[in-house]
């Protein structure tokens, strides 16, 4: 299917698709359980922007059409598990429902699977956190913030005496605050499900209120912990910092001008109020296509600097975190090569139940997956971070 052909997805509105009646805001909890059957966990992740009120990332006029090789891949051998496998067991056995990858410009292969179509959106889970961190880039580029070393209450005094203090804006994006947080998402118990919670509830402000009163457990930049609820932070920080909803923000700077292909949205912690920026994004393979080459190409679109000059090297790179090296950097996951290497700078946006954007600048190689996991972790066959390197191996052995 040519771009030109993609047919348009639903319009989306501010509340669009809000499902107080329609039951998906109650799959909310057992989808993050794990506990949906197949076509009722596929149907959930395409209609995650019915389950709440959304805001809509508007694109532009244009669409940026795809160069597409002459000769797609078909396939390429997968190294994991001390075995060899293909495509189609990648495909069949990780539960992949849109494939995409791009090699030097060229599309050398997409693929939908699931009833997933072109034009279907498709929830991002947390590559929201990598589009979110971006959007604070943007933010210190257009001087909105005056940097990473900035202390995060100057922005968010509401947080100030609490564990929050002393924490800098890079702490924040590095997830090194040391606020306590378990981001587990099969444990009801856990601060990843009462946010949920919270979210459910849809009442303004709720979640920025219960991250306020959590208690450090570590001195800033000492420790590494997983923790959606930081990127909620991450996300009243662009909203204080410049005034406008990150949705707007992002259409603003990036969505409208990047060619995509169609309107998406983002989750609403209630109605008319922040985003939740962890997760909830909802937008076609495509266009998470599109954000991974703009993320490639360090920030810039049509010779215009969005983010600070290494701000995406910088994004993308591992750090020493107490006394070890942490394989992540401001909510982007580094992805070693297969023998453990760090030199092509390698990284990805990451999601649960399978959603990834791998980025690979050294060997120009993009890959955009989106799938429908029996758990949130853990339950793929063929690790991804397996997948992406045997793509590299494969596609690239002559350079």
């Amino acid at each position: 299917m040519n771009v030109s052909d993609a047919p348009a997805a639903e319009p989306l509105g501010l509340t669009s698709g809000f499902a107080g009646s329609s039951g998906y805001a109650d799959r909310m909890t057992p989808l993050y359980a794990g506990k949906l059957m197949p076509g009722a966990q596929v149907e959930a992740l395409r209609n995650t922007h019915r389950a709440f009120p959304v805001r809509t990332i508007r694109r532009g006029d244009t669409v940026a059409p795809f160069v597409y090789a002459q000769a797609p891949v078909e396939d390429f051998t997968i190294r994991a598990n001390g075995r060899e496998y293909d495509l189609y067991d990648y495909v069949f056995r990780n539960r992949v429902a849109g494939l995409f990858i791009q090699r030097r410009g060229e599309v050398i292969h997409e693929r939908y699977e699931l009833g997933l179509q072109p034009d279907t959106r498709w929830v991002s889970m947390s590559m929201a956190k990598s589009i979110a961190t971006t959007l604070v880039g943007a933010a210190i580029q257009d001087g909105h913030i005056g940097g990473v070393e900035d202390m995060l209450t100057d922005y968010l005094p509401e947080l100030k005496g609490g564990g929050y203090d002393g924490v800098s804006i890079r702490h924040l994006l590095q997830m090194t605050s040391g606020v306590r947080w378990d981001d587990e998402h099969v444990d009801p118990q856990s601060e990843r499900r009462h946010m949920l919670k919270l979210q459910i509830a849809q009442q303004p402000g709720a979640i920025l209120r219960y991250m306020a009163g959590l208690p450090r457990v570590a001195e800033p930049g000492t420790r590494w912990n997983y923790s959606t609820g930081e990127t909620h932070v991450v996300g009243a920080l662009v909203r204080a910092a410049t005034g406008k909803w990150l949705s707007d923000y992002l259409s603003e700077r990036l969505w409208s001008r990047l060619g995509m292909e169609q309107d998406a949205c983002w989750w609403l912690e209630s109605p008319g109020g922040l985003e939740v920026a962890g997760s909830g994004i909802s937008a076609t393979l495509r266009d998470y296509a599109r954000f991974g080459r703009f993320a490639m190409g360090d920030g810039t679109i049509a010779g215009e600097r969005i983010l600070p000059e290494g701000w995406m090297a910088e994004a993308g790179s591992a750090r020493i975190v107490g006394g070890e090296r942490r394989d992540y950097g401001y909510m982007w996951w580094i992805v070693p090569d297969a023998s453990g290497s760090l030199a092509d700078g390698a990284f990805s946006a990451r999601g649960i139940f399978g959603q990834y954007v791998y980025i690979n600048p050294k060997r120009d190689l993009l890959i955009a997956v989106l799938s429908s996991r029996a758990k949130p972790r853990g339950s793929e066959v063929i690790l991804d971070n397996d997948f992406f390197n045997s793509a590299v191996e494969a596609l690239t052995a002559h350079d």
